[in-house]
């Protein structure tokens, strides 16, 4: 019995071992040697050396240059692709009633770095409407989508990520960390983060952010003229936040 239970803290043990590997590679392009593998996770040289010829085999890590770097692999780019496209599917009857519902533009979008990327958008019927181009990327400290995952992490995780001065983009963008800060403090609070003007003059937005079934940051946001957004706020925030909680409610279920 000891000996089964050993072999399984083992076993368990690689995975962790392999998982923190894989993160470590994660954002380095360029890749890293052994030796700052093996450094960044804090384990033998021989230990990652191992590690990562098993990863290898099943293509989880490739060969970044010919002097031994490692990056990773297009299997994991395979599987992250699956998830976010699933969930998008699993989002998507959502958005379209959240947009029916609001007669409103609806996004979606995920975090990447310092990103908010849109991976899929339902637009309204309003003659004048806002619409982003699904795939374009924006900054997040003025937009409602990145605000909104911004108000989900830490200060210091955020000064890590962006720093403490932002580029401004119209004359209401915050860009200065303190600024930024004041405003996360409201959308703490109400889960629900707004964009007034600061991205493009004329367009406010709001938005929420929620984990997706692998624990990755999405966001939905809603993006309105000026000229409706205070008569439309409300509705929308309180619709944003239970198409949040309805989601949350759904990947739990199929995570069981």
């Amino acid at each position: 019995m000891k000996t089964i239970e050993t072999n399984e803290k083992s076993q368990v043990q690689v995975i962790a071992r392999a998982a923190a590997i894989l993160r470590a590679l994660e954002h380095e392009n360029a890749g890293l040697s052994l030796g700052q593998i093996a450094q960044r996770v804090d384990l033998a040289r021989s230990t990652v050396q191992r590690i990562i010829a098993a990863l290898e085999v099943e293509k989880l890590v490739i060969a970044a240059s010919p002097n031994g770097k490692m990056r990773l692999g297009p299997t994991i780019l395979r599987l992250a692709a699956s998830v976010r496209t699933d969930f998008a599917s699993l989002a998507r009857p959502f958005l379209v009633a959240l947009s029916k519902e609001l007669g409103e533009t609806v996004d979606l979008s995920i975090i990447k770095k310092d990103q908010a990327v849109f991976i899929d958008q339902v637009t309204g019927p309003h003659r004048l409407r806002t619409v982003s181009v699904v795939g374009d990327a924006y900054p997040l400290h003025c937009t409602a989508n990145g605000k909104a995952y911004l108000g989900r992490i830490d200060d210091d995780a955020i000064v890590d990520l962006i720093g403490r001065k932002y580029a401004r983009r119209t004359k209401h963008t915050k860009v200065t960390f303190a600024e930024l800060v004041a405003d996360l403090r409201v959308t703490r609070q109400s889960g629900v983060a707004v964009d007034l003007e600061e991205h493009s003059s004329g367009v406010c937005a709001t938005g929420v952010a929620l984990r997706d079934p692998a624990g990755n940051y999405v966001a939905i946001s809603v993006p309105v003229p000026s000229q409706r957004f205070k008569d439309e706020y409300k509705t929308i925030a309180r619709r944003l936040l239970e198409t949040k909680a309805v989601l949350e409610k759904l990947i739990i279920s199929r995570n069981l």
